[in-house]
């Protein structure tokens, strides 16, 4: 009898083990996915400003024809 309650008390520990590891497993999922939206959301926004800067580069004045500031 001794034996079956052992091995009893250790089986409820193992599941309780398993469902606290998959709630961890579960909420480490979410978490990695919301970063990888956030992620994608700010490569979004750097390639955006790349394209500015360099149309905003691409219209400024040539500044080898300007006379330094001091002048």
């Amino acid at each position: 009898m001794t034996d079956s309650k052992a091995l009893h008390d250790r089986i409820d520990a193992m599941e309780m083990r398993l469902t606290y590891q998959d709630e961890a497993i579960d909420s480490l999922n979410q978490t990695i996915t919301r970063q990888w939206v956030e992620i994608d959301r700010l490569k979004r926004m750097i390639s955006e400003m790349k394209e500015r800067l360099q149309d905003a580069e691409s219209r400024a004045p040539d500044p080898s024809n300007e006379p330094p500031p001091h002048y």
